[in-house]
């Protein structure tokens, strides 16, 4: 399931955080020390150090932020988020094809997160960078991905993807992945959608007792499909 989620974070956050960012000064690094075997040798981009201060107090606003947002938790189920990351390309900066790795291992704690679903959230706005497209690829083809500052997509973590290289300007954005209660995408989309069905027949007052057997059928696949 690709889903654009809009306004996870407000003007007033996008803008506190890119102010922040813009000072990080020596916290931004080159992106390749948290690239695999695969990544390394086709990602040029900067990164904000895992273990900074700055990346730390972001991270927490966007999952502050993420903890109030219904349509992230229909729609990733999440059970454990990786700590927010934090990434700039500027002119000529990509990254090429890749799957993200099944595995990551949040620092410092020895834990260990199963990467179902993979987040972007954009902090620059699409008019301050050419090019930089996130382009991801499934069945249907190749889709692109350039939203509005405090604009989120999810995606599978199993999809090939990749940041079209900037010609112009910087983007700015945040990435972190998301181990779901539910690991299989399509079993994940299939719950998403009824959870919707849901929402619009309480919202229309449709017969009670349908209702009711439908969120209990929903309550039942969470459990029967549940990690």
């Amino acid at each position: 399931m690709l889903l654009t989620i809009p306004k996870v974070l407000t003007t007033d956050q996008v803008r506190y955080a890119r102010e922040r960012l813009h000072h990080a000064g020596d916290a931004w690094i080159d992106g390749r020390v948290t690239a695999g075997h695969q990544g390394a040798p086709v990602k040029r981009n900067l990164q904000i150090a895992e273990n900074s201060a700055i990346a730390l107090e972001l991270g927490d606003l966007i999952l502050a932020a993420l903890e109030r947002n219904p349509l992230f938790i229909s729609a990733a189920l999440p059970n454990q988020v990786y700590p927010p990351m934090f990434n700039c390309y500027e002119e000529g900066m990509y990254f090429g094809n890749h799957v993200d790795g099944a595995i990551r291992l949040i620092p410092g704690t020895g834990v260990k997160l199963r990467t179902d679903v993979s987040a972007t959230l954009f902090l620059s706005e699409p008019d301050e960078y050419d090019g930089g497209e996130l382009l991801i690829e499934d069945t249907y083809g190749v889709h692109s991905a350039k939203l509005a500052a405090g604009d989120m997509l999810v995606y599978p973590s199993t999809s090939l993807h990749r940041v079209a290289p900037v010609i112009r300007g910087a983007r700015i954005a945040s990435f972190f992945w998301i181990q779901s209660l539910i690991r299989d995408d399509s079993q994940r989309s299939m719950l998403f959608d009824m959870d919707t069905a849901i929402q619009r027949l309480n919202s229309s007052q449709a017969d009670e007792i349908a209702r009711t057997n439908l969120t209990g059928c929903y309550h039942n696949l969470l459990r029967m499909w549940g990690a």
